[in-house]
């Protein structure tokens, strides 16, 4: 029975600090409870290794270092409202806003191979120009930022947060390219040449979308608008009412047209 609960203990250990199983037997006989034992390995993961083994061990991320980095993660230097803090967000999988669980925080900058100030600072602006002009990374961070701003239990995301987080994510996906106008050919999506969805339409969805008096966006709506920015003509002429289009974007062309006629 005492067996069974190392070896659990073990296995939990090992999935919240991405420690050995050799290392993770270690901690927990020397420090009993599975909590402490963990806080002890993140605070010197370390301890049990004998001085050749340490000699010998690569150059990698400090797990050591992130650690200490934690409790000081605004020496990054970033405004909160920087739209690179959503990449940061995603890259070290916080799971709502204002939260960072330690274990993401050390193994998502270990995943990224930095581990100091200097470092983590260089790498965000390669975060932000990647979050610009990258249409595959944008996606996921944009895919992570639904479930990043959604209250606990909710199915959807206030209209007001969606705008606000919108609001960051859609100006620079345009000007960089990562929302650049595509259409499906036979050969696969190539650029048309048409400039697509306007600057000035984002703030017309805004308009639209309180016009409506939307208490919520659904994660259909959320997914689905990117894919309409992608593929979506200047004038809304292509669009395609038939299509597995959400009624909330169907009415908002039609609300786009109507302002173009005016």
């Amino acid at each position: 029975m005492v067996d069974k609960k190392m070896d659990e203990n073990i296995q939990h250990f090992c999935a919240i600090t991405g420690a050995s199983a050799r290392d993770a037997k270690k901690f927990l006989e020397y420090h009993g409870r599975l909590d402490v034992a963990a806080d002890a390995y993140f605070n010197n993961p370390n301890a049990f290794a004998s001085s050749s083994s340490k000699a010998a061990r690569p150059s990698a991320p400090s797990t050591s270092k992130l650690n200490q980095l934690f409790d000081k993660y605004k020496d990054l230097e970033v405004d909160p409202e920087d739209v690179v803090m959503l990449a940061v967000a995603y890259e070290l999988k916080s799971p709502k806003v204002g939260e960072w669980a330690r274990a993401g925080w050390v193994e998502g900058w270990k995943a990224l191979g930095v581990d100091s100030l200097p470092a983590m600072k260089g790498l965000v602006d390669k975060l932000r120009s990647k979050l610009s002009k990258d249409p595959q990374y944008f996606g996921k961070v944009y895919a992570h930022t639904f479930q990043f701003a959604k209250t606990e239990g909710a199915r959807s995301v206030g209209t007001e947060t969606a705008i606000a987080f919108w609001g960051l994510l859609l100006p620079v996906g345009l000007k960089g390219g990562a929302l650049s106008h595509v259409i499906e050919e036979d050969d696969g999506k190539m650029d048309t040449g048409d400039e697509g969805f306007k600057d000035e339409y984002i703030q017309w969805w805004f308009e639209f979308l309180t016009e409506k008096g939307l208490k919520g966006v659904s994660k259909d709506t959320w997914m689905m608008l990117r894919d309409f920015i992608r593929t979506i003509d200047s004038k809304f002429e292509t669009y395609d009412a038939e299509a597995a289009w959400p009624s909330t974007i169907d009415d908002f062309v039609e609300y786009a047209r109507n302002r173009l006629e005016s």
